[in-house]
């Protein structure tokens, strides 16, 4: 604890001087990514800074409720900031276009979550063993001594819920529910979030849903299930990309699957893939690892150039190799 208050204090000694200052996140956000940004922006404007945040993607439609004032918007160009915040962003390519435009800058802030972050910042505070940004993003709110409104405690009850699977992942600490038992009181709004995040869906992701029912595959004696995704899927269905959060688990939860994996084509011959472990004996962030990629190690990702056919046969071959050191 005495480490983590120790960054934790260098960060807030750079952004207290700081005028302009820009909140930046990961390409394709979820709801860790949506709600830090949010939360922290919120609670730097509070503190009487210039505040914008920015992301390379749009809100996706069910975390649009978290940001009624539009705060979270495309990056541009020409702009100077006396600091610059990274949240949940693993490397500094996550962040795209946002981080391309903020070249223009004083220091650059990494706060993250996950065991393969790349320390790019000027100051790093990366902790893994904490299952959400949004976590973080609280503890530096609460050091700061700004104030967490109900708006700011929706938004990093989001993150925390989002990003341990509603305090269902073995990431889960007690802590973790200390958090949340302290966002509520500050003002979370427990039923809203839930309705937004859990029980609204449009049809289009309904109709992906369909999708994938309809065309997920097992292999390794039923410990592997996997499909894929591309753009002809997205029009049938009549989805945008941001409709897939989520998916992955439907195949995951299935009885005897161990490992579930999504492949999504981004071009003719680049694809992203997912990766979703039940057992602590797989690693998915290593197997990612080996395409370039991480994250943790139950949930992570890769983006993989080469002909779709090929990159499938080369990920479920790595996906084999690791579950054959379980045997």
């Amino acid at each position: 604890m005495k480490s983590r208050s120790k960054i934790v204090e260098r960060i807030l000694q750079a952004l207290r001087p700081a005028r302009t200052i820009c909140v930046i996140g990961h390409v394709r956000p979820d709801g860790d990514c949506v709600g830090s940004q949010l939360a922290l922006t919120l609670a730097l404007q509070g503190a009487g800074k210039d505040v914008v945040c920015w992301n390379e993607d749009p809100v996706p439609r069910k975390y649009a409720f978290l940001d009624p004032g539009k705060l979270l918007a495309a990056p541009r160009r020409g702009r100077k900031f006396d600091c610059v915040v990274s949240v949940d962003a693993a490397s500094f390519e996550r962040l795209g276009k946002a981080g391309e435009r903020v070249a223009d800058r004083g220091l650059l802030v990494n706060i993250d979550h996950h065991v393969s972050n790349t320390r790019y910042g000027d100051l790093n505070w990366v902790s893994d063993r904490d299952p959400s940004t949004g976590e973080l993003i609280f503890r530096l709110i609460k050091q700061a001594g700004w104030k967490i409104t109900p708006q700011i405690a929706d938004c990093l009850f989001t993150a925390i819920s989002t990003d341990t699977g509603s305090f269902q992942y073995p990431s889960t600490r007690p802590q973790t529910y200390h958090v949340a038992g302290e966002l509520v009181k500050r003002g979370a709004d427990l039923a809203r979030v839930c309705r937004e995040v859990y029980q609204s869906y449009p049809l289009s992701r309904v109709r992906l849903l369909r999708h994938v029912y309809n065309r997920f595959r097992l292999a390794c004696d039923d410990r592997v299930a996997w499909f894929w995704l591309k753009q002809a899927d997205y029009l049938r269905a009549r989805a945008d990309a941001s409709e897939s959060e989520g998916l992955i688990d439907h195949i995951r939860d299935i009885e005897p699957v161990l490992v579930a994996c999504v492949f999504e084509e981004m071009g003719p011959e680049l694809t992203r893939v997912s990766l979703r472990s039940k057992s602590q004996a797989v690693n998915v962030s290593e197997i990612c690892g080996q395409f370039g990629g991480g994250g943790h190690p139950a949930a992570a990702g890769a983006r993989i150039a080469g002909k779709p056919l090929s990159v499938q046969r080369r990920v479920l071959s790595a996906i084999q190799q690791a579950l054959a050191k379980t045997s």
